[in-house]
């Protein structure tokens, strides 16, 4: 981009569902672009000509990049449209993909908005995990873990619970349990045998960081200062490396990993164990 290019730039999602899709992808895209922010101006369930109407008054209002997942043909059509009249780019995020199975299976399409968030047995599998995932956060009820999916360990900041959610919403039943130093492993989570443990850890100076800031955020104390201390914390990492060591339980160093990179990391150690053949 030129030096004198703009440090943000309005982005226009526009769709007639939730949006999740649109807003997804128009995220990756403007992430690869690390000198300018998109000012992003969401409009979900646009399914009406006056809902249609408002929108077109904030682009018109608010010029920039327009992106949409709109099945109605006459609403595309406005829509383009007035993109065309002010010079704007604008651009179906389903149509290259729609057209591209269209070519492959051909056969039309049948419109269906929201048709992904059917309430379908998928749907229900996904809120079943998210129920049992929430039951099973933190280390509670050990004793019912056999029926997870998953199972993350983990000493305290290496994003357990964040990344359970995360799977839960990919409809996978995740328990985990924090190892604490001074506190013995329960003795339940070492007998598991049908769910993949896995081990979640970080640099000692990672965790540090983020416990420091937890606590400045929080404005907590904590008497025992071992909490931040480095070499206290580089032994609680030693010690669930040896854990996951003696029981064969994959680990995953997330020091520099988001949420999104070690669920998928962990989505697919699940998947290979499933196609290994029964024993």
């Amino acid at each position: 981009m030129s030096p004198r290019a703009p440090s943000y730039f309005h982005l226009h999602l526009v769709s007639d569902a939730t949006g999740e899709t649109l807003i997804t992808v128009a995220r990756a895209a403007a992430a690869q672009y690390a000198t300018v922010s998109p000012i992003e101006h969401i409009y979900p369930l646009v399914r009406s000509e006056k809902q249609l109407d408002r929108v077109l008054a904030e682009i018109e209002a608010s010029p920039g990049i327009v992106l949409y997942t709109l099945l109605d043909p006459d609403l595309t059509e406005r829509l383009e449209g007035k993109c065309r009249e002010l010079g704007l780019p604008v651009m179906s995020i389903l149509g290259p993909v729609l057209r591209l199975f269209q070519a492959y299976l051909g056969a039309e399409t049948t419109p269906r908005i929201g048709a992904q968030h059917t309430l379908n047995a998928e749907y229900f599998k996904r809120i079943d995990a998210l129920n049992y995932t929430m039951l099973h956060d933190d280390g509670q009820h050990v004793d019912d873990l056999e029926h997870a999916d998953v199972v993350l360990v983990g000493i305290s900041r290496t994003s357990k619970t964040p990344t359970s959610i995360y799977l839960a919403n990919r409809g996978v039943k995740t328990g985990n349990v924090p190892l604490v130093p001074g506190t013995p492993v329960p003795p339940a989570l070492e007998r598991l045998a049908q769910p993949l443990v896995v081990g979640l850890l970080a640099s000692p100076e990672r965790i540090v960081q983020i416990r420091q800031n937890r606590l400045l955020g929080l404005k907590a104390q904590r008497d025992d200062d071992l909490y931040v201390d480095r070499d206290a914390v580089a032994e609680e990492v030693a010690f669930s490396r040896r854990l996951c060591a003696k029981h064969n339980w994959p680990l995953i160093d997330v020091t520099r990993r988001s949420i999104e990179e070690t669920a998928a990391a962990v989505l697919k150690l699940l998947s290979d164990r499933r196609r290994q053949p029964v024993a």
